[in-house]
């Protein structure tokens, strides 16, 4: 059973896309520096298939993807709510899932997502915005994982630069 806290619009976790990041709650991963450590009590309500249409009913128009931030404790559930949501959507919406897991568990299939967010936080490699980091952000693309984490870390000289107004 997947529990969740709180959930937001957001711009930067899918690229591209306006997401509703549904912050899931009973991470098992303990990763140290973690920051969210509230994200790892088993507390929260109950995210299911009602909820997911509350939220669709609130929010579908507003958002392109709905981006679950966590739940590597049932897998199997966040595989079932994304297929959900793409069949209710008749795929409209697009799905993300943030996993903490190395690799995808739970015998669940890359096919039922659109993008993946694999691997735990290291803090001494630091997230998707750091060029060293261990983590992974994928787009599937015709059954394929396609990385795509360079979309997160900065360049040397590519900076955005703010001019300021006359």
């Amino acid at each position: 059973m997947l529990r969740f806290l709180s959930y937001n619009i957001v711009f930067q976790e899918v690229p591209g896309e306006v997401s509703l990041a549904i912050n899931i709650s009973n991470c098992p991963n303990g990763c140290k520096g973690c920051h969210s450590p509230y994200l790892q009590e088993d507390k929260g309500d109950i995210l299911d298939e009602s909820v997911i249409d509350a939220l669709l009913v609130k929010y579908g128009d507003a958002v392109t993807c709905i981006c679950f931030m966590g739940g590597d404790a049932d897998p199997q559930t966040v595989e079932r709510l994304s297929l959900y949501i793409r069949k209710s959507t008749d795929s409209q919406l697009k799905t993300a899932w943030y996993s903490g897991k190395a690799r995808l568990q739970g015998n669940c299939s890359i096919a039922n997502f659109d993008y993946l967010k694999l691997g735990p936080y290291v803090e001494s490699l630091g997230g998707l915005d750091s060029s060293t980091t261990n983590q992974h952000f994928y787009r599937i693309i015709a059954g394929e994982l396609v990385d795509e984490s360079f979309l997160f870390q900065k360049k040397k000289g590519h900076e955005a630069h703010f001019v300021e107004s006359i």
